[in-house]
């Protein structure tokens, strides 16, 4: 039953896979400010007609989910069985949902901290790894030892202030009363026909968003203006910070809506198999996502230029077309506006379409033109081994994984009664609440994927090493590693949980690449000049 508490802002997040060879999480906010002026007449009449078809449509809603769209397919038909049988047995009166949730909350942080602690010693010493001491300098390498206790100590803080705000949403049954905020919103200023459960929803999911963009202004602040900046790497102003932040709420409207409102109506209008065809949904939006990111999204936020005729430029494309590579444009990417840190990537849907190479201005400002080839070399790796596509196949067999397993879970109504939803059993809140069931296995399923993505990045780097950029990859690598002060070494256990690539020394040992002279000190020959930013055209 909707309540009377005051409107309130939100945010929701969704992710979506890049073409790069690895994995990474775009996040699209969305956001909803809503306010109710003291001068204005309380609509009391529309009020109790929008609540009167709130509760019709509720009892059509009913209706329509006992109505299953059918299953042609035996063996989806077979696992729709198996699945109803799982959910009607975890489906217990007074079962404690909460102390589950709060016992896999607390033993996940502190899983993540104990792995912290176990990195955090290794931080400390100040002995360079014997495979790195011809290459590092002692000062580099301190200056590393530095930024990564300094991250570690960052992310102890805000994940403890994290944890702490979890924990204390579900003690005072946070969310049943910002859905019943939502719901007052929705009655009194949403047009009938959008009066439903879907607007209620997505005005929840905004405004517990709003809510956590509102706590960690402070952290993601500190993050980019102090310890960014204390170690060089932080280009941004406040003002470019803040326009960010603009941009995103302006995707998250135009994104975050349709997808959230098609997600909620795929599930109600297909019954207790929706899972397929919910996954069947995100499977279009995940492809789509890959070819609208760097044509609309990444123009918003960087400024893409085209690399400038030259040698480099001549040898890439060369090597693109030895390897079939069906490039369109090599461009480069303002990333010093934001940040020191330094990459390459390219762009495109994995298996068909013309691609573009990114190449990062750091990076072609701090290397010769042969380690800019050779981490592209590296990059053309993973598109001739298929590492995009077999990524995107993991990704979908996850979410199918997840989507029917939350079919066991949706019409649980002992999970809703345990955390304040008596009466109300909203699929939004019922996907929430299956996320924080399922978040121990995130864990497992973290270690597992890094696994076969760092078996990636070697075959990549063998790839390369294969068409004879070994010395030149091995130096890029290293000067990736000084330009980004990452960590040269690392606990064992840590890192097979936080590293989805091979740390450097493991990457130089599999390269069997041994250096004779400090890398920091290797000037380019006259043949070899770094890549300046003048180079490019403007």
């Amino acid at each position: 039953k909707r309540g009377e508490l005051t409107p309130g802002f939100g945010l929701v997040t969704f992710s979506l896979p890049s073409s790069k060879p690895e994995k990474f999480r775009m996040s699209i906010l969305a956001v909803l400010a809503m306010s109710e002026p003291s001068w204005l007449p309380r609509p009391k009449q529309r009020v109790e007609r929008t609540r009167a078809n709130a509760q019709q449509e509720n009892e059509m809603n009913k209706a329509v989910q006992g109505c299953d769209v059918p299953l042609r397919n035996p063996a989806l038909a077979l696992t729709r069985g198996t699945l109803k049988r799982l959910a009607r047995w975890l489906d217990r009166p007074l079962f404690p949902w909460k102390r589950l949730v709060v016992g896999f909350s607390l033993a996940e942080f502190a899983l993540e901290n104990w792995l912290l602690f176990r990195q955090y010693r290794v931080l400390q010493r100040t002995t360079v790894p014997k495979a790195l001491d011809k290459e590092i300098e002692r000062d580099t390498f301190d200056k590393s030892q530095e930024y990564g206790r300094a991250k570690a100590k960052f992310s102890f803080i805000s994940g403890l202030f994290n944890q702490v705000k979890s924990l204390a949403t579900l003690y005072f049954n946070v969310y049943p009363l910002v859905w019943a905020a939502a719901g007052t919103v929705v009655a009194r200023y949403a047009p009938v026909r959008f009066s439903g459960e879907i607007t209620q929803s997505l005005l929840f999911m905004y405004m517990l968003g709003w809510i956590d963009l509102i706590a960690g202004l402070g952290f993601s602040y500190y993050h980019s203006f102090v310890l960014e900046e204390k170690f060089g790497f932080n280009k941004m102003t406040v003002k470019l910070w803040l326009t960010d932040m603009v941009k995103g709420q302006a995707l998250a409207i135009a994104f975050g809506v349709p997808i959230g409102s098609a997600f909620l109506s795929i599930i109600k209008a297909t019954g207790q198999g929706f899972f397929y065809y919910l996954w069947m949904f995100m499977l279009v939006v995940q492809i789509t996502g890959m070819t609208i990111y760097p044509i609309l999204i990444v123009p918003l936020f960087n400024k893409l230029e085209p690399l400038k005729p030259g040698k480099l430029k001549e040898s890439v494309e060369a090597l693109a077309s030895k390897l079939n590579f069906p490039l369109s444009e090599l461009q480069v990417i303002d990333g010093s506006k934001r940040s020191a840190h330094s990459n390459a990537y390219f762009t495109g849907l994995p298996w068909i379409g013309k691609k573009k190479i990114v190449i990062y201005d750091t990076l072609l400002e701090k290397s010769t033109e042969k380690e800019v080839e050779a981490v592209l070399a590296h990059e053309l790796g993973h598109w001739k081994m298929n590492h995009t596509s077999r990524l995107l196949f993991i990704s979908q067999a996850h979410l199918f994984y997840m989507f029917a397993l939350f079919s066991v879970f949706i019409d649980n109504r002992s999970l809703y009664a345990d955390f304040g939803f008596h009466r109300e059993h909203p699929t939004i809140v019922g996907f929430m609440l299956f996320n924080e069931i399922l978040s121990p296995t995130d864990s497992i399923i973290k270690l597992l994927l890094n696994i076969w993505t760092r078996s990636m990045e070697y075959e990549a780097d063998a790839f390369a090493v294969k068409l004879g950029y070994a010395r030149e990859l091995g130096a890029s690598l290293i000067k990736l590693q000084i330009q980004n002060l990452s960590s040269m070494d690392a606990d064992w256990f840590y890192s097979s949980f936080h590293h989805s690539h091979p740390i450097l020394t493991e990457r130089l040992k599999a390269m069997n690449w041994t250096g004779d002279k400090k890398v920091s000190e290797d000037k380019a020959k006259d043949d070899e000049k770094p890549v300046k930013a003048a180079d490019r055209e403007l």
